[in-house]
């Protein structure tokens, strides 16, 4: 088959062990081609602005950028590549954090390898591929009767709140977690459950709603 008539992928992962097992999954499948692979999440934007591959598989959790804002800054600049987040992570703020962000696809890393190429096929058709277990989440969660998450946020945590005043400060997460004694990936899952409750999808959009809210102040974005 010709290369110009394959779906081609680029993959991000931030451990190459599980880089490597992820491309040779993908690569059994002679419809598809991985052409650039990334270990963290600036360079897999930077791939997708410069191969313009038709699907990107992201990890939610990489340096730099993580997959969430990898998704949210391709949306924002109008690029064409689909996004699957190919992740650990089965929780509800990653979830609905994720799929609100942009992403076509939402898988866990104990998906069959066929599942896993069907799933980019899919997304590059133009469908959604979501792990079955997820997809039983967000069928639940559109369920519910009244989810008002846009006109009455549900209130962070004190912990949340201190993840976000630091956030608003510009602190990396790894700063973060050095004055809060708490581990990087603490830090990530408190920006997710805090995006996942405000409705937004970047730190700038947290930090504003916050203050919409008067739950921090203009003084919490400096020191």
């Amino acid at each position: 088959m010709m290369t110009q008539d394959r779906i081609r992928v680029i993959l991000a992962d931030d451990h190459p062990a599980v880089r490597a097992g992820i491309r040779q999954f993908i690569e059994r499948d002679p419809l598809l081609q991985v052409v650039a692979e990334a270990d963290d999440g600036v360079a897999a934007l930077d791939l997708m602005r410069r191969y313009q591959p038709d699907v990107a598989v992201l990890d939610l959790q990489m340096p730099g950028l993580s997959g969430l804002e990898v998704i949210t800054r391709a949306r924002t600049e109008q690029l064409s590549t689909r996004c699957i987040v190919l992740t650990a992570h089965d929780e509800d703020p990653y979830i609905f954090a994720a799929l609100r962000a942009g992403a076509k696809g939402y898988l866990l890393k104990t998906t069959e390898p066929d599942d896993l190429a069907r799933a980019i096929r899919l997304v590059h058709a133009g469908h959604s591929a979501l792990d079955p277990g997820v997809t039983e989440r967000v069928v639940e969660k559109l369920g519910q009767p009244t989810v008002t998450l846009a006109n009455e946020p549900e209130r962070v945590s004190e912990r949340e709140l201190e993840v976000l005043r630091l956030a608003a400060r510009g602190q990396t997460n790894r700063a973060i977690g050095r004055e809060l004694g708490i581990s990087e990936r603490t830090v990530h899952s408190h920006l997710m459950n805090i995006f996942a409750k405000l409705g937004v999808n970047t730190r700038t959009e947290a930090v504003l709603t916050a203050m919409r809210g008067g739950w921090i102040s203009l003084d919490d974005t400096t020191g």
